[in-house]
């Protein structure tokens, strides 16, 4: 767990030491979101903050190189884990380029086949779907699985991340509890083996998350931009892929193993159930064009609600880890206990996020 602790610190510390350099480089060439009418901010802001986030996994990759347990991970990994730097290199490359000139969404979407595409040679990729076991299909469909967990990931990180901190609030969540998940799997279902690339990825993650956060929390002095969107959407799903797509629930036991079937494929849609949720909204809304952009996203629906800035975003925090958490709840907990607390925290949410409002319309008559 140290080595772990130590990859996301420094994931962090060198994405919070680096983000300035970038927001000046955003500054110097033209790098700005400008006020738009869907937009919520009142005066252009500086974006580019994926590249500093890029910089901090590639730290965090040297330094796992170089310590005691991680690095044997690295060493029997290499050739997936440096495809997933690549691919983040290239997948950040093209969120810059959107950064400075906006990219029309064929040219954005080909870009990002071809990171997925570059990430599932390299090896990252779906082995077997795990679901009643282990179901093989051909290598093709495979691999388009393995592509389109990826375009949908970023899809959905791109679309939450309307608000300052909101994206990298949600995906630190999503990277913390994936992180339990596949450490607490190891473990103990397979002793010896709690270091792997699904866990090294997600640790690195957090740490990013968390280094962007204090540049980008309301207000924000940097936008994460295209380039820090699809960059923590890649990252995520090439945690998911590692291990979901390589776990085998017939060897899971305890409690865990009454869920081993499902809760893989589970677990990565309830950590994203919001902006699955905020895609699929759009793409109905939109009759299918979820590519154009409006001011009706679920962020946007908050602030209508009477919702101050911060407080929006701390309250989607929170319908976030409620249904991760509860959802990791049942591989530990008996079902009913992580139901109850389910059921507790969505009650939670649910009065917050109704109930604050109100409370403040009366207070101020």
């Amino acid at each position: 767990m140290r080595e772990y602790v130590l990859v996301a610190v420094i994931a962090g510390v060198i994405t919070f030491v680096i983000t300035p350099a970038v927001r000046w480089l955003a500054i110097r060439f033209g790098a700005f979101t400008p006020v738009r009418g869907r937009d919520v901010h009142t005066t252009p802001v500086p974006r580019l903050g994926g590249v500093g986030m890029l910089v901090g996994f590639a730290a965090a990759l040297v330094v796992a190189d170089h310590l005691p347990y991680l690095s044997r991970t690295i060493s029997d990994n290499f050739g997936p884990l440096v495809g997933v730097l690549i691919a983040a290199t290239l997948i950040t490359a093209l969120g810059a380029v959107d950064d400075f000139r906006e990219l029309d969404p064929i040219t954005k979407f080909a870009g990002q086949m071809i990171a997925a595409g570059v990430m599932a040679y390299a090896g990252v990729t779906m082995v077997n779907i795990p679901l009643g076991g282990q179901t093989i299909l051909p290598a093709p469909i495979l691999v388009a699985i393995t592509i389109l967990i990826v375009i949908a990931t970023t899809t959905a990180v791109n679309f939450v991340d309307g608000l300052d901190g909101l994206a990298a609030g949600i995906v630190a969540i999503a990277g913390i509890t994936f992180f339990l998940w596949t450490y607490s799997i190891a473990s103990r279902d397979v002793p010896g083996s709690v270091f792997s690339s699904a866990a090294f990825i997600a640790a690195a993650l957090i740490g990013i998350c968390l280094g962007f956060l204090p540049h980008n929390f309301h207000p924000a002095r940097l936008f994460m931009g295209d380039a820090g969107a699809l960059l923590l959407g890649l990252l995520l799903s090439a945690a998911t892929i590692s291990f979901t797509g390589n776990f085998d629930p017939a060897g899971a036991t305890g409690q865990s193993a009454t869920y081993a079937s499902w809760l893989p494929i589970a677990l990565p849609m309830l950590v994203l159930a919001l902006p699955i949720i905020d895609v699929v909204w759009a793409v109905v809304r939109r009759r299918g064009k979820f590519w154009t952009a409006d001011s009706k996203h679920l962020h946007h629906r908050m602030l209508q609600m009477g919702h101050p800035h911060r407080e929006a975003v701390l309250l989607l925090y929170l319908w976030s880890a409620a249904g991760a958490l509860s959802i990791l709840a049942l591989a530990y907990l008996p079902a009913v206990v992580a139901l109850v607390l389910l059921a507790v925290l969505l009650v939670a949410s649910l009065a917050l996020t109704w109930g604050l409002p109100k409370w403040r319309r009366t207070r101020s008559l």
